[in-house]
């Protein structure tokens, strides 16, 4: 009788709360590759649904749907992370991107520009912006993973366990340092991670806004993510 109840709560719960996981996966699809199949995003994202049935507690404060959506997200990018088709190289690059801008910054004292940074790592621009673009297409950024290594794959990561006091003040911490940093980010790179993360635009809607290509925008964007890093290089 307990295993039929139960049964019938999950199907009412994927009926109820299927468009709210198709909507989580399509907005994460766009940020990501060409390769990457909707319909895997969207089985993972089941999951992370089902997962979030079993484990919501109401007294904690935050509504059903708050709650499922981070366990969707945080599911679908777990399946993202497992099928990581990042070659080593491009997490390399990123690196010295990063380290680079990081260079130029200590030694002038203000924000790096482009072709700065191209000289600094003896490319030209356009290779530079490839470079750029590669970074952007691997991986997923998200503010709170931003100092992850670059070897690993795609940094967006959502714990499913609760930080211990000690964690949870260094979080705090770091997480004051990263709003002091984004605000010191040149103008335009501050626009996109604000349109991207806090607006949820993709690239295409950002473009379309900055008057600019998507292309452009995801080169904004990597190098806004590579800028902070360095910057942030402290907390790893």
């Amino acid at each position: 009788m307990y295993n039929q109840l139960q049964f019938r709560s999950s199907q009412e719960i994927i009926e109820q709360h299927t468009t709210l996981v198709k909507r989580i996966a399509h907005h994460l699809l766009a940020r990501l590759p060409n390769s990457v199949v909707l319909e895997d995003l969207i089985q993972a994202g089941m999951v992370g649904l089902l997962e979030a049935a079993k484990k919501y507690d109401a007294s904690k404060g935050a509504s059903f749907e708050t709650y499922a959506g981070i366990r969707i997200r945080g599911s679908i990018i777990d399946e993202v992370r497992r099928g990581d088709w990042t070659p080593r190289s491009v997490h390399r690059n990123g690196r010295r991107v990063s380290e680079a801008i990081q260079a130029i910054e200590m030694r002038t004292g203000r924000d790096a520009q482009d072709g700065e940074v191209a000289a600094e790592l003896d490319i030209s621009v356009t290779e530079y912006h490839a470079l750029l673009k590669d970074s952007a297409e691997s991986r997923l950024f998200s503010f709170d993973k931003l100092t992850a290594p670059q070897d690993e794959g795609p940094s967006e990561v959502i714990a499913s366990n609760e930080p211990n006091p000690s964690e949870a003040f260094e979080e705090k911490d770091f997480m004051q340092a990263v709003a002091r940093e984004i605000q010191g980010l040149p103008e335009r790179e501050k626009l996109v991670l604000s349109l991207y993360y806090d607006e949820e635009l993709n690239l295409k809607e950002i473009g379309q806004v900055l008057g600019v290509s998507e292309s452009r925008v995801s080169q904004i964007h990597s190098q806004a993510a590579l800028r902070l890093r360095g910057r942030l290089k402290e907390w790893r």
